[in-house]
This record gives C-alpha cells, sequence and structure tokens, in this order.
C-alpha cells in the first residue's frame, strides 16, 4: 500500500469535483477548492475521521468494498478505479461489471434526477446506485448480499418482491428476467457470475427452470408499467432506459405524465420519502449521541 500515492490521489479527486458534479448544492461561502472531506465521506457511505485520516496517510489499508465505494463517490473512470485499488495495495477488479464500479456517465445523469424514481442496474439485476425518490418506491436495496442482491433471485425465492407488482402483471415480469438474465449469460459465460446465478436458481425455482427453457433472450424493460406501492397503492409510471455503450449497465427512469394520478403519487412518494429520511436521520444521530 502506497500511502502517499493514496492520500495525494484522493485529495486531488475531490478538489476537481464541484459539489454540483454530484448532486449536491453549492452552498455558500465554500472556503474548501472542490468538495469537502466530510461530502466525500458521506457520499461512500463511512465516517468523516476515517476518510481525513485515508487524506493525511495516517488511515488502515482500506478494503475492497470501501475503495468500491469511495470510487463510485469520486465519480472516478475505470482507469482511474483500477489505479485506486493498486495504490491501495489491491489488485484492480477483473471488470466493471464484476466490481459493481458504476459507469461514471450514468451517475452524472443520475445526479441531476431528484424529482422522479431513478436507479442503475447491472446486467445481472443488481441495483448498484438508487436516488431518493427510487429508494421511496421501492425500499433500500442496499442491503442484499450474495444471490440476492439481484432482482431476479429475489424474485423466484421471496414472495415479498412480487407484491410491488399487480399479480396480472407477474408473468410478464418473470418472463423479462428471465429473457435478460439469458442475454447476461450469453455475453459472460457459464463459468462467470452469471452462470452462478442461474444454477442457483434452478435449485431454488422449477418456475425459473421452466422459463429458462424456454429460451427467451432480450435486455427488456417494460415502456409502461404499473407498480404497487404498500401506501399509495397503484402508480402507473412511463419507464426509460439508458445503457451504456457495453450494455453492462443501465440507468432507470420512471416518470409520469403531468395532472395523472400517477404524477400526484410521485408528489405524495417524494413526501413520505424525505419524511422516512429525516426519521433514519434523526434514528442514526440518536445512536451516535449514546455512550
Amino acid at each position: 500500500m502506497d500511502r502517499a500515492a493514496l492520500a495525494d490521489f484522493l485529495r486531488r479527486r475531490r478538489e476537481a469535483l464541484q459539489p454540483e458534479d454530484v448532486g449536491l448544492p453549492a452552498g455558500a461561502r465554500r472556503r474548501a477548492t472542490g468538495l469537502r472531506r466530510e461530502e466525500v465521506a458521506s457520499l461512500a457511505v463511512m465516517s468523516a475521521d476515517y476518510y481525513t485520516r485515508l487524506e493525511q496517510q495516517r488511515g488502515p489499508q482500506p478494503s475492497v468494498q470501501m475503495l468500491a465505494s469511495l470510487a463510485r463517490a469520486l465519480r472516478l473512470t475505470s482507469d482511474e478505479r483500477d489505479y485506486l485499488f493498486q495504490v491501495a495495495g489491491h489488485n484492480a477488479p477483473a471488470s466493471v461489471t464484476d466490481a459493481t464500479h458504476v459507469a461514471p456517465a450514468l451517475l452524472r445523469v443520475l445526479d441531476r434526477l431528484d424529482d422522479t424514481p431513478a436507479l442503475i442496474l447491472s446486467d445481472l439485476g443488481e441495483t448498484l446506485v438508487q436516488n431518493r425518490m427510487a429508494e421511496a418506491l421501492f425500499g433500500d436495496r442496499s442491503g442484499h448480499t450474495g444471490h440476492a442482491r439481484t432482482e431476479i433471485y429475489r424474485w423466484f425465492t421471496d414472495p415479498a418482491e412480487r407484491l410491488r407488482y399487480p399479480e396480472a402483471d407477474r408473468d410478464r415480469q418473470s418472463r423479462a428476467l428471465v429473457a435478460n438474465l439469458r442475454a447476461a449469460h450469453g455475453t459472460r459465460g457459464p463459468r462467470s457470475r452469471a452462470g452462478e446465478l442461474v444454477r442457483a436458481l434452478h435449485r431454488a425455482s422449477a418456475e425459473f427452470a421452466e422459463l429458462w427453457d424456454r429460451h427467451e433472450v432480450a435486455k427488456r424493460f417494460e415502456d409502461h408499467k404499473v407498480l404497487v406501492h404498500p401506501e399509495l397503492g397503484e402508480i402507473e409510471l412511463d419507464c426509460q432506459v439508458l445503457f451504456t455503450e457495453d450494455q453492462s449497465q443501465a440507468l432507470l427512469v420512471l416518470t409520469a405524465p403531468p395532472r395523472t394520478e400517477g404524477h400526484e403519487k410521485l408528489r405524495l412518494l417524494a413526501v413520505l420519502g424525505q419524511q422516512r429520511f429525516t426519521e433514519r436521520q434523526r434514528a442514526v444521530s440518536g445512536e451516535a449521541g449514546r455512550p
């Protein structure tokens, strides 16, 4: 681990970013060049003290997971991410998709979407990052681990996952998820994480096995969908998708036309989401204040 190189690289990348580059308000009378240390720490979901020690060459060796969070927070390119891993004493990830490194171009778009649900997915259906509105609509997906990080595994193994869709739309969603996985499996190969996921789903779900045998292949997202929110009920939304050039990641944006019931429910969702965010902040502050 090259502490001096790591510290200098982090500082220079932090100073090269402006608040608006990462979806933060600029605020008034900013003395720091670029982002503040505590802003980077917040974006990377780590303590400000830990990040400060890294910049001061005093911190312990960051884990692979911590480096991935820092790469995302600092909007690093793939080359910059690889360099970050190397100076921190780790091997660079084998590929962007396996490292779940979010494409900076998609992140820049997501950063500017605050009033409508938006999330970035891997080609395996893992939620890599979601905005506040998407969290209010789908719930916080960051806590899942293992195969459960993928929507398709939860869909075929956890009945609660299907409650987000009306019963009449569930068969179509099942086929779409399997077709997406078939496309990823064709690209990555049977020895990849896609292959592992397929084998795990064959063991877990006879329904998946039957659909897999149909050999449907598509990167499929419905242009219009109905989602069921536990408090607001059914919400009709339009779905737009933006892929990276290699098709490994997709930005999913959900909107509703003005003056429709779906649009009004999204406005209510924004209020509900903000209330929950405030409650979570208070809970975290309360825990932090305990001896």
